[in-house]
């Protein structure tokens, strides 16, 4: 005798059945998604995914969390590349450095992480959704973000000074993947190399019979005295400071931009124009002791000697007390002077 199903059974059944045929097409749609995303990353040669509203609209607010991947967003703005201060070029280039290298350590294999940037001209609506008003601007968009501005994790502007090795580390400490280690393009290309190679072997004979004959410039005197100074220069301007950190020479003025700041008051910031301006001034110290101390005892006149020597004390005294009054402007500490006990 045949059994006839329930109601309840037949309500049962259709409910399974209806929602295995709605959690289908949601598969096949994150993995669409994710396909999208890969052949697109494929076409970039850095393996950046350009974004605009349209894409962003598909992959970011359309999608239901959680999304089965993250991306790391670079905000853009062509207009503003030659504003030297806010460095996007560079900052670009370094967010390519990092997308490039974390595929080639997942061997183009990672589906979690995607690498992409918007171009403000493009796509204002999408700076208006995430909330960009300033640039430079990096965020990242996790699996469960919802709202792209409430949601999602902004990097700070104080990371930048480090850029693609504190990109990494964001994007490391946020979604607990390896970005591994930055390739760099190498310096020079192998043919620069065997042109300099090639160079060295040809000119080899001629330098060494130059050396031994003694007959090259780092023979000469003045070229090692010119060096010493340089090197000392270098040392007390914070060139090297200037050069790692990629510090203007000077700034704008936002209340009259006819002027130039050559001098910025407070002690987060130093322009190379302050750097050399105070180098100079101890390279000047440096100088007038050398001179004291290795040509002035030559002299054999006690009245010369004791005008250069005097006059050297003067422009010293001068040079400090500038650099002194330009430090305690710069930073509002004052140096005290201390004075033996007896004295008072």
């Amino acid at each position: 005798m045949a059994i006839s199903p329930t109601p309840t059974y037949l309500f049962l059944l259709s409910l399974f059945t209806l929602s295995l045929f709605l959690s289908i097409p949601t598969a096949e749609s994150e993995s669409e998604l994710v396909a999208d995303l890969l052949a697109l990353q494929s076409e970039s040669k850095s393996g950046v995914i350009h974004l605009d509203d349209r894409t962003i609209a598909k992959f970011l607010t359309s999608p239901q969390t959680p999304r089965p991947y993250s991306i790391f967003i670079f905000f853009d703005a062509t207009q503003l590349h030659d504003k030297s201060e806010l460095h996007l070029p560079e900052l670009r280039r370094e967010f390519a450095l990092v997308a490039s290298s974390f595929i080639t350590n997942h061997n183009h294999s990672n589906t979690k992480l995607f690498f992409a940037d918007i171009e403000f001209r493009e796509s204002q609506s999408s700076f208006q959704l995430f909330g960009v008003n300033s640039l430079p601007h990096i965020r990242l968009v996790g699996p469960n973000a919802k709202s792209l501005k409430d949601d999602s994790d902004q990097m700070d502007q104080s990371d930048f000074s480090r850029l693609s090795e504190s990109m990494a580390e964001f994007v490391e400490s946020r979604t607990k993947l390896t970005v591994g280690p930055i390739h760099r393009p190498p310096i020079l290309s192998k043919t620069q190399m065997g042109l300099i190679v090639a160079l060295l072997l040809i000119s080899a004979p001629f330098v060494a019979k130059k050396i031994f004959s003694g007959e090259t410039f780092l023979h000469d005197p003045n070229i090692w005295l010119s060096g010493a100074i340089f090197v000392y220069f270098f040392s007390v301007s914070g060139a090297m400071h200037n050069i790692i950190r990629k510090m203007p020479m000077f700034l704008l003025d936002r209340n009259d931009p006819s002027k130039l700041i050559f001098f910025y008051q407070g002690s987060g910031m130093q322009l190379g124009a302050e750097g050399f301006a105070v180098g100079f001034l101890y390279t000047v110290v440096g100088l007038l002791l050398a001179i004291v101390t290795h040509i002035l005892v030559h002299v054999k006149n006690a009245k010369a000697k004791r005008a250069v020597m005097i006059s050297a004390i003067c422009v010293s005294f001068w040079a400090v007390q500038k650099v002194i009054l330009l430090d305690n402007w710069k930073t509002g500490y004052r140096i005290h002077g201390f004075w033996p006990s007896s004295w008072n």
